[in-house]
């Protein structure tokens, strides 16, 4: 676990397209450090939390859990994280929602078993990992080297680089592993159920989105799209000066039924033929569930 291994694999994460919102708590806390000490930090990160009081679990996930550290919990939080990486994430810009909860060694001794389990969420897939660590055989810190070593090669992984870090663990110290991939009918029908806030369509062809921050959003059904909905996003961009021009579709409107999967399908293939021929901009869809709302509090 050298300090060269490790921001070197950081300054690989820094280097990939990804930005991600992290929420972890009882360890990996060196990770946020590693993460935020290498330059180019702010390519990556967009926010990290750190809820470590029971009052901040529950306000961060809206009730009362049953169990803090579980693979259930990490799963939770970094779909959390996921939801909120969209909101704060730059145009076209893959995201991802990262989840850590653990139990690791503390000034008291444990009836339990030392351990830490890992989530990490992308738009059409879930890595999930957990370890359970040898008692007395590390100081709280080194539980926490080890857990941030997870944490940052998990990230490493999820953001597609390359490269391994020695985590410390022993032999009998086996991480249990899993990657779950989601089609888009499964992740339009967790946008239905009210799992994902939204799912973002890009049409730009820019490799990895754009760096306007600023969005032009224009909300409708669009059923059917037409020349009249263009020409409007156009006038909006001049209007306010250029920006990132954006579609928004509500899955679930308060005035009309719900969409069907089928329903959503048919309404993007009307933006994928607009962003094939259209020549002075290529728009993105937000299709969101329930309110556009979100979408517009921080433009």
């Amino acid at each position: 676990m050298g300090e060269a291994a490790i921001r070197t694999i950081v300054e690989a994460i820094h280097s990939s397209p990804t930005q991600a919102v992290v929420y972890l708590s009882g360890g990996a806390s060196l990770a946020l450090g590693w993460l935020m000490s290498v330059p180019g930090a702010s390519n990556t990160l967009l926010e990290a939390v750190v809820p470590y009081s029971r009052v901040s679990m529950v306000q961060l996930l809206g009730r009362v859990p049953s169990q803090h550290c579980s693979q259930a919990m990490a799963k939770e939080m970094a779909l959390l994280a996921y939801n909120r990486a969209l909101k704060l994430s730059k145009p076209g810009y893959p995201v991802l929602g990262v989840g850590f909860t653990g139990s690791l060694a503390t000034s008291r001794p444990k009836r339990g078993d030392h351990r830490f389990f890992l989530s990490m969420r992308a738009s059409n897939r879930i890595w999930e990992s957990s370890v359970t660590l040898t008692k007395n055989l590390r100081s709280r810190e080194e539980e926490d080297k080890v857990s941030s070593c997870a944490l940052i090669q998990a990230m490493a992984k999820a953001c597609q680089v390359s490269g391994t870090l020695d985590s410390g663990l022993t032999e009998s110290e086996v991480p249990y592993e899993s990657e779950t991939h989601f089609t888009e009918e499964q992740e339009l029908e967790q946008l239905i159920n009210g799992h994902l806030t939204c799912k973002i369509f890009p049409f730009s062809g820019e490799a990895h989105g754009s760096d306007e921050d600023r969005k032009i959003i224009l909300p409708g059904s669009f059923n059917p799209l037409h020349e009249g909905h263009l020409k409007l996003l156009e006038v909006a961009l001049r209007v306010c000066g250029g920006g990132y021009p954006c579609f928004e579709i509500s899955a679930i409107n308060a005035d009309k039924p719900p969409l069907s999967v089928a329903q959503i399908k048919d309404r993007v293939k009307q933006f994928e033929a607009v962003g094939r021929r259209d020549l002075y901009f290529s728009p993105t869809i937000y299709l969101s569930f329930q309110s556009c709302a979100p979408l517009f509090w921080h433009l």
